[in-house]
């Protein structure tokens, strides 16, 4: 793809509505400075389109299938350090917030935000500044966390990591593979190997791990430990 003049905020949308990502694709270029360089309709075509478009800055839209769209954020920060992320979100929940800073997400806006709001916190994102939509009320610096999340002996992979994402969110294993596309025998499989690398007696005590090796404060997934106690062994 040809690049751009000098100066102007290549900006990648990942939304799943087709009148969202047309109403996201007016918003960046009718904002001075910013163009839109491409807009996958779905996630995994995200960071191979990332590496042909070469974008600055990538709003993505935070709604259903939030793990998913997390993984792949942690996926992008990873692999393009440089790349701003932003996402446009339905959830005010200061938990959910967290998370999704956590996942490597530097503005956090919501849905119905203005263009000169999304314009700035791109800017600001990129410049390396952490932004939240003044709707939500104010997140503290305390909450975010800033330390690295639980390392077992044995590295889980991605894909037990993406699970594992899914577990703090207390879903079931029908659900999981639902979000990740994934059939409920290969869910039960991560899991059993999740379990295993974290020396963890069920689903609720590797919730109970992950959740007590993060920062104090942090409130992402806590709402989990309840949730997954009740099928901690029949939805192994």
């Amino acid at each position: 793809m040809a690049s751009t003049a000098r100066g102007v905020t290549r900006v990648l949308l990942l939304a799943d509505a087709p009148v969202l990502r047309r109403g996201l694709v007016s918003m960046i270029n009718e904002t001075a400075g910013m163009q839109s360089v491409g807009t996958p309709g779905e996630i995994r075509r995200a960071l191979t389109l990332v590496e042909t478009a070469r974008p600055d800055a990538v709003v993505v839209e935070l709604g259903a299938g939030r793990a998913a769209t997390l993984g792949a954020c942690r996926d992008l920060r990873r692999r393009f350090p440089r790349v701003a992320i932003i996402a446009l979100a339905t959830s005010e929940d200061p938990a959910v917030v967290n998370e999704a800073l956590a996942a490597g997400i530097r503005g956090y806006l919501m849905m119905n935000t203005s263009p000169t709001l999304l314009g700035w916190a791109i800017l600001a994102a990129r410049a390396g500044r952490t932004v939240v939509d003044p709707q939500i009320r104010r997140v503290e610096p305390s909450a975010v966390p800033a330390a690295k999340p639980f390392a077992p002996e044995v590295p889980l992979t991605r894909r037990e990591q993406d699970v594992l994402d899914e577990l703090l969110q207390g879903q079931s294993n029908r659900q999981i593979g639902r979000n990740l596309f994934i059939s409920e025998d290969t869910v039960k499989s991560h899991v059993k190997a999740i379990l295993r690398k974290l020396g963890a007696r069920d689903r609720a005590h590797a919730v109970s791990l992950v959740l007590s090796n993060r920062t104090p404060g942090c409130t992402c997934g806590a709402h989990a430990l309840q949730a997954a106690a009740p099928e901690a062994t029949a939805d192994i």
